[in-house]
């Protein structure tokens, strides 16, 4: 079967549940560890460093892997990396379960950031095989809510294993969810086609990213302990800069590039990316605060935190089903600035919150910025996709995906001294011996400790003033930047005829494209 009649088959809906399957476990596997951690701190007795790097572990091998993953996918078929990228997952999330020390968990975290490093590309990439090109934004809405659910989704689900069973559960989840993506993965999608004659890889390319990449994303995990000037922070950071400036000039002139950078010379994947980095970085500053507030403040277990997030899915998805023709009557360069402006008020209304304020304002505008994620997203990726020639969609999700993860990870680390200066400017600890201080100085989470062993009721009534005061700061910056990006869209995202012309040419190049079957 061509690619043309699965684009007319019903299987191609089967197709879709086995990538959003795949990327659904990668989005839950990042937050369902986060309520596990205390309980692998007693169980294996793991300090704190070794809790920083359970989760700095995947980070850095997510973000290192992801860049080239996609040129080995065009050039050794997405189908076959993809596989290998779901089993590379589910048995490193078996390794995890096993696990009888900090090391062991790190380890199998990381390879579980080289297995999502795999899936999170190659499951965009072939999207368009599976689908025509009227059908191509649906699917992507479909794709990008399946993305986003595992995160507000993770604690619940790690809530409740926690609640059941041992701290390896949340590990031991994701083995069967795997093998059922890997069995749909191996019988419905679309298999590779023949590839030419594979070109010189460029190794040292992909040291250089490699490497810039972790000195980056390595300098910026450290941010939020050591803060934006302390040497450890800076030498990394420094060197990053320095390597990938020299990756970025090497790309340019290389006749086999990892990453086609001419790719940001087309308007629709400059500006369909940049406005999905502007998206990411508010949204996950919204997901990065909320869970704290919903279970500091307002006292919720991770079980009932994860459900009261749910709200900005809601919105995702009712935006996901009316984006598709609200583009094709209003056209992307109008859906897209609305949807960042709708997400930027979601935003500066939660930045209004109260101490006394309850759950269901905080559901009124986590819905509101659900709504402008979804209208702003899932326009922008579709224009990002019409920009890839068929022979390098590959490669084209691979920089996108890089780029959208290495905002989200900087905005984090900045968002997250943002909450800190917040927190501390308004916290009163004046009366409290040293080592109570510092534990309320910490978080929110040590301040309220400190507060029950000490009876001090006006200690826990100031930490939460000040947590909601360093929440408030945040949402302030994310609404901010997605007015920003509201501004920039209406400006500089191509226009409906321009956009026309430009997929003409590249459904032109995809005509001559050998005609892909089923396995």
């Amino acid at each position: 079967m061509s690619v043309h009649d699965l684009s007319h088959s019903p299987r191609r809906w089967l197709a879709l549940a086995a990538l959003t399957l795949s990327v659904l476990i990668v989005g839950l596997d990042g937050t369902v560890i986060n309520v596990a951690l205390p309980t692998i701190a007693g169980e294996l007795h793991a300090d704190s460093a070794q809790l920083q790097w359970i989760g700095g572990g995947y980070l850095l091998a997510l973000s290192v892997a992801m860049l080239p993953v996609g040129l080995l996918g065009d050039r050794f078929g997405h189908k076959k990396l993809l596989l290998f990228g779901i089993s590379l997952f589910g048995l490193a999330s078996l390794a995890g379960s096993l696990a009888d020390s900090p090391s062991a968990v790190v380890a199998a975290r990381t390879v579980l950031g080289l297995g999502a490093a795999a899936i999170m590309p190659l499951s965009m990439a072939i999207l368009p095989r599976v689908f025509a090109k009227e059908e191509l934004p649906k699917a992507i809405a479909v794709w990008t809510a399946a993305t986003a659910l595992g995160m507000p989704v993770g604690p619940v689900v790690g809530g409740w294993l926690l609640d059941h069973f041992w701290w390896g559960s949340v590990f031991l989840f994701n083995v069967p969810v795997a093998a059922l993506a890997l069995v749909a993965g191996l019988w419905l999608l679309p298999k590779d086609a023949d590839r030419a004659k594979a070109t010189p890889f460029d190794t040292l390319g992909t040291v250089l990213g490699g490497l810039g990449i972790t000195a980056l994303v390595y300098g910026t995990i450290l941010i939020p302990e050591d803060g934006w000037n302390g040497p450890s922070v800076l030498a990394p950071l420094t060197v990053a800069a320095v390597l990938l400036t020299w990756f970025v000039l090497r790309e340019r002139r290389h006749p086999h590039p990892v990453v086609d950078l001419l790719l940001f010379t087309d308007r629709r994947f400059l500006w369909g990316t940049l406005i999905a980095v502007f998206v990411n970085f508010a949204v996950m500053g919204i997901l990065f605060v909320v869970p704290q507030y919903l279970q500091a403040v307002l006292g919720n277990d991770a079980f009932g935190t994860g459900l009261r997030v749910l709200p900005l899915i809601g919105g995702l998805m009712a935006a996901a089903a009316a984006s598709e023709p609200l583009v094709l009557r209003l056209g992307a360069r109008t859906v897209v600035p609305v949807g960042l402006l709708v997400l930027g008020a979601g935003a500066l209304l939660g930045a209004t919150t109260g101490v006394a304020d309850g759950y269901g304002f905080t559901a009124l505008w986590l819905g509101l910025t659900g709504l402008g994620f979804g209208l702003a997203v899932v326009p922008a990726t579709s224009l990002v996709m019409s920009a890839l020639p068929e022979d390098n969609t590959g490669s084209g999700t691979s920089l996108l995906e890089t780029v959208q993860q290495l905002g989200g990870v900087l905005g984090v680390a900045s968002l997250g001294s943002l909450l800190s200066y917040g927190y501390l400017a308004r916290l009163h600890t004046g009366r409290l011996p040293a080592p109570a201080a510092d534990a309320a100085r910490d978080s929110v989470s040590g301040a309220d400790a400190v507060a029950a062993r000490l009876h001090d009721t006006g200690l826990a009534v100031s930490a939460h003033e000040s947590f909601v005061h360093g929440m408030n700061l945040v949402l302030t910056a994310c609404g901010t930047i997605a007015l920003l990006g509201a501004v920039l869209a209406a400006v500089f995202l191509p226009g409906r005829a321009a956009c026309s012309r430009r997929c003409s040419r590249t459904v032109a190049r995809s005509t001559a494209q050998p005609a892909e079957s089923v396995a």
